[in-house]
C-alpha cells in the first residue's frame, strides 16, 4: 500500500476550516467538538482534518495546537508559517524537488506518482494533489517566520548598544585632576624657567 503524504478527500473544505483557525480563539486542545462547535464543521467529512492538521505539524499528537498554528493565525506570518507546514507534511516532495512549490498540478502529479509508485488517475493521488494545491494558495514560500527568539535577540542587541553608549558618556563626562612636582635645576637664567613651564603649558595643560 502506497504511502501517501497529508490529504482530505473533502479538499474542498481545507482553506474554510485554515481561514475559521485564524479568525477563532487558540483552543487548549483542538477536538471534533471545537471543530464543530466552534468553526462550524459539524459533518463527517471535516474529522479526518485533526489528523491531517497534526501530519502538517499544527496539531501535536494529542491534539493541542503547536508554535506553527499559533503562527498560522498572527496575520504577519500566517503565509510563511504555512509554508513551513507544507514543507514539513510534505517532506518527500520536497526531498525530490526543493521547489515542489513551485510546479504545476501536472508536474505535481508526476512527482507524486514518483513518490508514491500509484499510476495516474489514482482518486488518492487526485486528493492529495488538491489538499497540497489548497494549502499552497495560503503559503509564500519565500519569506520566512518571525520567531521569539529573533526577537529577544534584537532586544539583546539594543540593550548592549544602549549599555555600550552609556559607558561611552560616562567616560565623556569624567574629570581628571593631577599634581605635578617639579625638579629645578640650579640656575640664574631665567630662560631656562621660561622654557620649563612653556613646555608644560604646551604640553600637560591643554584640555
Amino acid at each position: 500500500m502506497a504511502d501517501f503524504p497529508p490529504f482530505m478527500n473533502a479538499y474542498g473544505s481545507i482553506k474554510k476550516i485554515l481561514t475559521k483557525i485564524t479568525e477563532a480563539k487558540t483552543p487548549p486542545r483542538f477536538t471534533l467538538d471545537f471543530l464543530s462547535t466552534n468553526l462550524g464543521f459539524k459533518g463527517g467529512s471535516y474529522r479526518p482534518f485533526i489528523p491531517f492538521a497534526k501530519r502538517l505539524g499544527l496539531l501535536n499528537g494529542d491534539g493541542v495546537p503547536t508554535d506553527l498554528y499559533k503562527q498560522f493565525r498572527n496575520p504577519s506570518n500566517s503565509k510563511a508559517a504555512m509554508a513551513e507546514a507544507i514543507r514539513k507534511g510534505y517532506s518527500a516532495l520536497f526531498d525530490r524537488n526543493e521547489y515542489a512549490y513551485k510546479l504545476d498540478r501536472t508536474q505535481l502529479e508526476g512527482l507524486l506518482m514518483e513518490v508514491t509508485g500509484v499510476d495516474k488517475g489514482n482518486a488518492t493521488l487526485r486528493s492529495v494533489t488538491s489538499s497540497f494545491e489548497a494549502l499552497r494558495s495560503l503559503a509564500d514560500f519565500e519569506s520566512e517566520p518571525v520567531t521569539e527568539s529573533g526577537k529577544d535577540q534584537d532586544d539583546s542587541d539594543d540593550a548592549d548598544q544602549s549599555n555600550g553608549d552609556r559607558q561611552n558618556d560616562e567616560v565623556s563626562q569624567l574629570n581628571l585632576s593631577y599634581t605635578i612636582y617639579l625638579n629645578l635645576p640650579k640656575s640664574d637664567d631665567i630662560k631656562i624657567f621660561n622654557a620649563i613651564f612653556k613646555s608644560l603649558r604646551e604640553n600637560l595643560l591643554r584640555k
